[in-house]
């Protein structure tokens, strides 16, 4: 048996409301969207420590999240914090995301030739 301050990570996950349930946490990590001290979690049943720090990958978000406890039950969302302390990078700002997500600008002719321009090269060099 596993000593008191280690706990599966799939039940870790679960206690510390990542995910909604222990089969969603086994997927998750066996998925290999888990990674414990920079080592992908190869099993459900692995085992995590207080001092562990974790890189989860949900839903297009990358989480950092150093295990603090173990817990004993799924309780409450305050109770789910005390297990982790959060080392995630502070997200974009909006104003930063929308405008590296917008194409940027270019002159015309400088991109690919339309279909005229085709042809009157294909003509140019006698591509009937």
């Amino acid at each position: 048996m596993a000593p008191e301050n280690r706990q599966r990570i799939d039940k870790w996950l679960f206690f510390s409301r990542a995910v909604k349930s222990r089969s969603l946490a086994a997927k998750l990590v066996t998925a290999g969207r888990v990674r414990i001290n920079r080592d992908k979690a190869a099993q459900a049943s692995d085992l995590v420590k207080p001092g562990d720090v974790l890189t989860i990958t949900l839903d297009r978000t990358i989480h950092v999240w150093k295990v603090v406890g173990t817990g004993t039950r799924r309780g409450p969302a305050e109770e789910a914090r005390r297990l982790y302390e959060d080392l995630s990078p502070p997200p974009v700002p909006k104003e930063e995301a929308v405008a590296s997500a917008i194409a940027p600008l270019r002159e015309a002719g400088s991109g690919r030739p339309t279909k005229k321009e085709r042809r009157q090269t294909d003509r140019l060099f006698g591509k009937d």
